[in-house]
């Protein structure tokens, strides 16, 4: 106790000492000229102050307790004024020896992003609009010593504006509640920069791999009127970056304290819903039946002639979904449909070499001879649901066994000796990718192939995985290129590495169950990072704020596709897992909050959401001044790939499922 309390006491005397190497800034533009910057002196009664006259009257309060100051600055108008209020805080630590943190969009030094997306690539210091990341927060680590800094904007986002500029001095055209929030070396020392309304630099972000000149924008205040704006800063001690970010991530938790969404969906409803996609996308004119969920438009959701096995498609899950439904509820056509999608690609769904044909293009009458461990790893953990279901029906099928046995086994040849699985390879298995990113993929189906087959060589090639991940992803806090349209930093490698674990507690015991369930929860913390503890806020005109949506529950995807999605499969069910092994809260009752709120845009006809078909969820959601090619904030890009949307909010519906298919249904 006397240590932790010397710890304390060390931590608030670094806070102070920091609090008064801040420096702040006031940008105030006049329509049609460049804007002018004034540095700002605090005269000893609160009051900040340039060494010109302003039209503006700007005080900032502090107040420090346990390691955390609150800050508030007030800015009031004498006359119409156009502003844009800045401050710079040095943390003290080395720049070089840092490590940085934008929760939903910058981990480390996001050396694992090309230069064309924002990273160390392109320059050292970053700040950016508060609406791109889960929390609006920055956090600074010093690997040194395991100091840190964070800065959290405590104010209610409520209010959007729309900007005629994306680039360069802009004035909005109304009220926002949008700041910035970044990182910076000043005289190579990390400092916090933080300030209102949105300003980024050196670039912005606004659509896959295309950085845009610097923005900065200003909030108009008329004579008379006032505006408070508030963060918090902290600092603290941390063992390691995991450890950092699990801090971060447990007490933005709770001071967010997000709530569930009441969409009215349950289980039931939203599968009642979601099997129309089942419905309309089935496919019967080619070798291969398939339900046509990718590169999809919007506004039509017109079957196509495109199939992809895992990934954004998803086919033999889905094909299980709809068969495991259509049973419960007698409904012949969906049973139809999904067997005689599982019994074509039996006859035609492989390669010579017994891989899954993963992604066929049968309007153009091509198809890729490039194969990863990903979709590969999704094709197989689809087909043992399939027929651990199916066995435990009673029925039995030997040829589809003997097809699983032959993936599996290239599956241990393409293994590498660290226990890691190639990106990429074709059907030689020669290696197109080394890169080790997705190993992670391959572990669920590896542990669901021994409990299936009693094969042990399928578990120690799954713990050779575990063993991979543990190393050079899980205790670096490195969790890089698991999705396949992107190469950087991603939501879906934490995921993927958590849920590995989760999946190895299945076929484990004691001390070594315990060693995955710490490493589960190690990876789960960065996971949880990607996703919105809070409500973005919209313009009118921007159809999801129209609509009413809410982001809170919602994840981001990677550096590179800087938008929202609902992939989630297991992972809620993880988090429940999670609070209940270790005795915290806070996963579980964010794990309902993902279930809600994921149910948000659900297409009906009677509210569509854009979206043309009841059952059709939504994929690319554009939450800020980025767009996947099309529409930007407030929409959809135009082409979607439901197939895999529907897929993870099913998995997300159905929570029984992992424990069922290993301890029996």
């Amino acid at each position: 106790m006397k240590k932790m309390f010397l710890v304390l006491l060390s931590v608030c005397a670094a806070l102070s000492a920091q609090a008064q190497e801040t420096t702040s800034t006031v940008s105030v533009k006049k329509p049609g000229n460049p804007a002018v910057t004034y540095e700002l002196q605090d005269k000893g009664d609160g009051m900040l102050k340039a060494d010109s006259e302003l039209p503006v009257m700007i005080t900032r309060k502090t107040s420090c307790k346990d390691g955390v100051c609150g800050i508030e600055v007030t800015v009031a108008a004498s006359e119409r004024v156009y502003f844009s209020y800045e401050e710079v805080m040095s943390s003290g630590f080395d720049h070089n020896g840092c490590l940085f943190y934008m929760p939903g969009f910058w981990y480390r030094k996001n050396l694992r992003s090309p230069d064309r997306a924002p990273s160390f690539h392109t320059s050292d210091s970053w700040q950016v609009r508060e609406d791109r990341l889960s929390a609006p927060l920055t956090g600074i680590f010093n690997e040194a010593d395991g100091k840190y800094y964070t800065v959290l904007r405590t104010d209610e986002h409520d209010v959007e504006a729309l900007s005629a500029h994306n680039y360069g001095e802009a004035i909005l055209g109304g009220p926002t509640s949008i700041g910035f929030t970044g990182f910076r070396n000043v005289g190579g020392k990390a400092s916090l920069v933080y300030g209102f309304p949105y300003s980024e630099a050196p670039k912005s972000y606004i659509r896959k791999l295309t950085l845009a000149p610097a923005v900065q924008t200003f909030y108009k205040l008329e004579a008379g009127e006032s505006i408070s704006i508030h963060w918090e800063v902290k600092a603290g001690q941390a063992e390691d970056y995991s450890s950092f970010v699990a801090d971060v991530w447990n007490r933005s938790y709770d001071a967010f304290r997000p709530q569930p969404v009441h969409t009215g969906y349950g289980e039931e409803k939203a599968k009642e819903v979601l099997a129309d996609f089942f419905r309309a996308s089935y496919v019967g004119d080619y070798d291969v039946k398939f339900y046509s969920g990718i590169h999809l438009e919007t506004a039509t959701c017109a079957s196509r002639g495109l199939m992809e096995v895992g990934f954004i498609g998803r086919v033999l899950l889905n094909a299980y979904n709809a068969l495991e439904y259509g049973d419960s509820k007698g409904d012949s056509r969906l049973v139809e449909d999904a067997v005689s999608v599982f019994d074509s690609f039996l006859e035609y769904g492989f390669t010579p070499n017994g891989f899954f044909r993963e992604s066929v293009d049968f309007e153009r009458g091509n198809e890729t001879s490039v194969y990863s461990i990903r979709r590969q790893s999704e094709g197989v953990y689809a087909i043992l649901n399939y027929l651990s279901y199916e066995k435990s029906k009673g029925r039995r099928h030997p040829e589809w066994e003997a097809r699983m046995h032959r993936l599996l086994d290239n599956f241990l040849r393409l293994q590498n000796p660290d226990g890691s699985f190639p990106r990429k390879f074709d059907d030689n298995l020669k290696v197109i990718d080394p890169t080790g990113g997705s190993t992670p993929s391959a572990t669920l189906p590896l542990a669901m192939a021994y409990k299936y087959f009693r094969d042990k060589s399928y578990l120690a090639s799954a713990k050779a995985t575990a063993d991979y991940l543990e190393k050079e992803l899980i205790s670096k806090a490195d969790y890089f290129s698991s999705t396949l349209d992107a190469d950087c930093e991603d939501k879906e490698a934490s995921l993927y590495a958590s849920t590995a674990m989760y999946y190895m507690t299945f076929v484990t015991k004691g001390k070594e169950r315990a060693r995955y369930a710490d490493l589960c929860r190690k990876s789960a913390y960065f996971a949880l990072s990607w996703y919105y503890l809070w409500d973005v806020p919209f313009a009118q005109g921007q159809m999801l704020g129209d609509a009413g949506f809410k982001s809170r529950g919602w994840g981001n995807v990677s550096v590179e596709n800087n938008h929202i999605d609902v992939f989630i499969f297991e992972f809620a069910a993880i988090l429940d897992w999670l609070s209940a092994e270790y005795g915290d809260s806070r996963f579980a009752e964010f794990s309902e909050v993902i279930r809600t709120s994921m149910l948000q845009l659900m297409p009906t006809d009677e509210s569509h959401f854009n979206i043309a078909k009841p059952g059709y969820y939504p994929e690319v959601v554009q939450h800020t001044a980025w767009d996947y090619g099309r529409n930007g904030k407030g929409f959809y890009n135009n082409i979607f790939a439901p197939g895999w949307t529907v897929a993870s909010l099913w998995q997300m519906l159905s929570p029984e499922r992992v424990p069922e298919y290993f301890f029996g249904r």
